[in-house]
């Protein structure tokens, strides 16, 4: 049995999206770089994403930014309860 993860998210001047399997990064969107980075190991099979995989990243990252705006323009008069 494999455990397959995607993480993504954002912050106002980070994002971060990668994918894992079985605990180990096996690529990762490097947004300074603008390019998709496999940090495999030179002993496993190596796995290659499709092109278009770092594209769809940053549209990822566009839809995480908007839809932090969109939150905190709904939560900016949200009274927090004691």
């Amino acid at each position: 049995l494999h455990v397959d993860r995607q993480v993504s998210g954002c912050s106002d001047h980070e994002g971060e999206q990668a994918y894992n399997l079985d605990g180990e990064e096996m690529w990762f969107a490097d947004f300074i770089k603008r390019e998709g980075v496999e940090p495999q190991p030179p002993f496993i099979d190596h796995i290659t994403y499709v092109d278009g995989t770092y594209q769809g990243a940053e549209a990822n990252q566009h839809v995480c930014k908007s839809n932090l705006d969109v939150s905190r323009t709904a939560m900016k008069d949200f009274k927090i309860e004691d």
